[in-house]
């Protein structure tokens, strides 16, 4: 299956040649900390690949990959939130196996606990002291099956490895290697023996997706091409996670001007203000909101951020940390709607030379 992700043209944007200097990709690499060089060309061919291969998984969802690739460039965490049988565990497994990288799988359970995940110190004998055995928290890629099946104390043994990228065990903290990135699923339907996830928890993820039932074809094509045998065993990894880190730091500097940055502030904001919200986004939603526009415009073939860019990850990045009055439910709005209606109310700043990349220091 062709993936959706296409180089852009230099400097393109809304059909229109953008004025100012062309993305990394036209203009050579980018070193970063002295180490191997990277350009936008490369980034476009490691995804396009990684993309091909999810989607020979999960068929016909390319927007929904599209997502997972830019919250991996946003060193952020994944969140799949759908009813049973639509790929979730699948698209987590796909991207997972593209990559070159360690990876884990901790099928979440209400008997589990924090150990499990993080890891035990082990007395040992012959040494009389005690060995730490690292849980499977340690892995580049960490696929958190049905998260919301395990009690709330052993989901918080995740809360400090999704924020700071470290473990703490018998006073002795662990540093996690790059890239880190925590994949979780979940079912929203199914509410029986699950724990739903609190806030500071939903709140780490960068963003939540649902990936929705297919269309006919995509489902017949399914048919077709799954029934026989299992795509995910065929898969190999197209990239590695030395290329991935040198991607986010790429991703990293791609320049947003003052006036986009106000406009991220200004949508997490509104959303605060909103009669329909009981609790608004946090200052750490904007962070991620900034990061996962970055990264939209590294894919879009641009090393500077648009308003577009906001817009199109706005509603996977800030809908699932909105608490929602009673009034709000009894409305039937989601928390889609009023981040929709935010994105409308906000004022877009208007183009010129400083957001097509212009006058950067």
């Amino acid at each position: 299956m062709t993936s959706r992700i296409q180089p852009a043209t230099p400097g393109e944007y809304a059909g229109e040649q953008a004025p100012g200097p062309a993305p990394y990709y036209a203009s050579g690499a980018t070193a970063y900390n002295g180490h191997a060089t990277v350009s936008l060309d490369e980034l476009h061919d490691t995804m396009r690949r990684i993309a091909g291969n999810v989607e020979r998984v999960l068929v016909g969802k390319p927007d929904v990959v599209r997502i997972a690739l830019v919250t991996l460039l946003a060193e952020g965490h994944l969140l799949v939130e759908d009813v049973p049988g639509v790929g979730k565990t699948s698209l987590a497994k796909a991207l997972a196996r593209s990559i070159d990288c360690t990876v884990s799988r901790i099928q979440f359970t209400p008997d589990l606990l924090p150990s499990d995940v993080t890891g035990v110190s082990i007395y040992n004998r012959q040494t009389g002291g005690f060995e730490f055995r690292p849980g499977p928290v340690f892995a580049n890629i960490v696929v958190g099956d049905e998260i919301n099946r395990a009690s709330p104390k052993t989901q918080s043994a995740l809360l400090e490895c999704m924020e700071e990228q470290q473990v703490t065990v018998d006073t002795t903290t662990y540093t996690l290697e790059d890239p880190f990135m925590v994949i979780a699923t979940q079912n929203p339907i199914e509410m029986e023996g699950t724990y739903a996830l609190p806030e500071a928890q939903r709140d780490r993820f960068t963003a939540r997706v649902s990936i929705g039932y297919p269309d006919q074809q995509a489902e017949l094509a399914m048919v077709d091409e799954h029934a026989g045998h299992n795509p995910l065993a065929e898969l190999e990894p197209v990239s590695d996670a030395a290329t991935v880190v040198r991607l986010i730091h790429l991703v990293r500097n791609v320049h947003m001007a003052p006036e986009v940055r106000r406009y991220a502030v200004d949508v997490v904001a509104a959303t605060r203000q909103a009669p329909e919200i009981r609790l608004g986004a946090s200052p750490r939603s904007t962070l991620q909101l900034v990061r996962a526009a970055r990264a939209q415009a590294a894919l879009s073939g641009r090393d500077f951020v648009v308003p577009d860019d906001l817009h199109a990850v706005a509603i996977p990045v800030l809908a699932h940390r909105l608490v929602l009055t009673t009034e709000a439910h009894a409305a039937r709005r989601s928390a889609v709607d009023v981040v929709r209606s935010v994105l409308q109310r906000v004022p877009v700043p208007q183009g010129g030379p400083a957001l097509n990349g212009q006058g950067r220091r």
